[in-house]
C-alpha cells in the first residue's frame, strides 16, 4: 500500500526559544489593503489553440463587437478562426496605487481553448466591486505549460490555460484614501492571541514612551495618533511595523493523512496513558486449475477455482505506558524506536486526542 513507502516527517516548532519577529509580519493594518479586479476579454494570436467559436459563442459575439468597433463588420459565417480566446482576467490593486503605475494580471480562459501559450491580452478593463474601472490590461501572456497533440494522443505538462502578464495593466482610477487624515488605526493580527495582542501593545507604548495602544481583543490593538500631538501617521506606522516582539503560540498537532506528514508545536503535552496497537493482515490469493479431456475423448476445458487465505496478526506494541506532563518529542522518539509506521503513528495521535490526553489542538487535513 502507498502509506507504507510514505516517508513520515515530524517538524518540532520550539516555543522555548521564540524568535523575534517584526510587527508588520504578524498584523494586517486597518485601511492598508489591496482592492480586487476582474476583467472579460479575448486573447489572440493562438496557434490554433483557441476556442471552437460554434462551442463558444460568446467568444464569436464578443470578436464580432470588438471588430466592429475597429471599423471591419464581419458576418458570423465568415469567422472560423481557431486563434482567438475569451478569458477571465483578475488583479490585486495595491493599496495607495496611483494613476499610472502598473500591476500584475492573471488571464484563465473560460471557453474551450487548449493553450494560451504565444497568445496577447486585447485592451480588457478591470472593473472592482463597485462597479468602476480602475485598470486596463493589454500585453503578452506568459503561460504556464505544454500541451502538444496529434491524431490520437494529446500530451499536456502544466496548465497551458492559465498564464500572467507581468506589470500587464495600468491603473486608470485611485482608490480615495487620505491616510495622513487618520487620528488612529487598528492593527488586525493574523493569528488572534491574547498574550501576542498584549505583546503588541507592551512594545508600542515602550517604543513612544506614551500609552498610545491598547489591546481592545485578542485579535486588534488600536493606536490613537492624537497622544503624540501632530504627527505624520505614516512615519508612526513606519516605526510600529519595525518593531520586535515574540509572538504566543497555541498547542497544535498538524496531520496531513495524505502524506503521512505531521506538524507538532513544543508547547504539546500528553497526560498519562496507555497505548497498544497491532496489525491484521488477510491475504487472499487465487489459482485456478484447468481441467482437459484426453485427446479425441468426449467432453470440455473446464477451469476449477482453487483460492487460499491467509490471515496474519503482525505483533504490536502491546501496552505501552506514557508517563504524564510527556512531551511530544519524548513521546514520537518512543514511538520510533518500538518501529511504528506513519500511518500507525497518525492513529495513535488521533486515539490519544479522542482520549482527552493530548492537549493540543488537532487539524487533520
Amino acid at each position: 500500500m502507498r502509506w507504507l513507502l510514505t516517508a513520515l516527517l515530524v517538524i518540532w516548532c520550539s516555543a522555548a526559544n521564540a524568535i523575534p519577529v517584526r510587527i508588520k509580519d504578524l498584523v494586517d493594518f486597518d485601511g492598508v489593503r489591496g482592492n480586487d479586479l476582474v476583467g472579460y476579454g479575448l486573447v489572440v494570436g493562438l496557434d490554433g489553440t483557441g476556442d471552437g467559436l460554434r462551442n463558444a459563442p460568446f467568444t464569436e459575439e464578443m470578436l464580432a463587437g470588438l471588430l466592429e468597433r475597429l471599423g471591419t463588420n464581419v458576418s458570423d459565417d465568415a469567422m472560423r478562426s481557431k486563434n482567438v480566446a475569451a478569458v477571465i482576467v483578475t488583479a490585486t490593486l495595491p493599496p495607495f496605487a496611483r494613476s499610472g503605475s502598473r500591476i500584475d494580471v492573471n488571464v484563465s480562459t473560460i471557453g474551450d481553448a487548449k493553450s494560451l501559450l504565444g497568445g496577447t491580452l486585447v485592451m480588457t478593463p478591470l472593473k472592482a466591486a463597485d462597479g468602476n474601472i480602475y485598470a486596463v490590461a493589454q500585453g503578452s501572456i506568459i503561460a504556464g505549460g505544454v500541451s502538444v497533440s496529434g491524431e490520437a494522443a494529446r500530451v499536456v505538462e502544466g496548465v497551458p490555460t492559465g498564464g500572467t502578464i507581468p506589470v500587464g495593466a495600468r491603473v486608470e482610477r485611485e482608490v480615495e484614501f487620505d491616510f495622513g487624515e487618520v487620528r488612529n488605526i487598528r492593527l488586525a493580527l493574523r493569528n488572534a492571541d491574547f498574550t501576542t495582542a498584549m505583546r503588541v501593545e507592551d512594545a508600542i507604548n515602550r517604543e513612544f514612551s506614551k500609552p498610545i495602544a491598547v489591546a481592545q481583543d485578542s485579535g486588534t490593538v488600536l493606536v490613537e495618533f492624537r497622544n503624540l500631538g501632530e504627527v505624520n501617521p505614516a512615519r508612526v506606522v513606519g516605526r510600529i511595523e519595525n518593531l520586535l516582539i515574540e509572538p504566543e503560540d497555541r498547542a497544535k498537532v498538524v496531520i496531513d493523512h495524505k502524506a503521512g506528514t505531521i506538524v507538532m508545536g513544543e508547547r504539546v503535552r500528553i497526560s498519562r496513558v496507555a497505548v497498544s496497537q497491532g496489525n491484521l493482515t488477510l491475504k487472499v490469493s487465487e489459482a485456478p486449475l484447468v481441467s482437459q479431456p484426453n485427446p479425441f475423448a468426449h467432453g470440455e476445458t473446464v477451469t476449477v477455482p482453487r483460492s487460499s487465505a491467509n490471515v496474519t496478526e503482525e505483533p504490536g506494541i502491546g501496552f505501552a505506558e506514557v508517563a504524564g506532563n510527556t512531551s511530544l518529542s519524548q513521546l514520537v522518539e518512543g514511538l520510533n524506536a518500538l518501529g511504528v509506521r506513519p500511518r500507525d503513528m497518525i492513529d495513535i495521535l488521533k486515539s490519544i486526542h479522542a482520549a482527552g490526553a493530548l492537549h493540543a489542538d488537532l487539524v487533520v487535513q
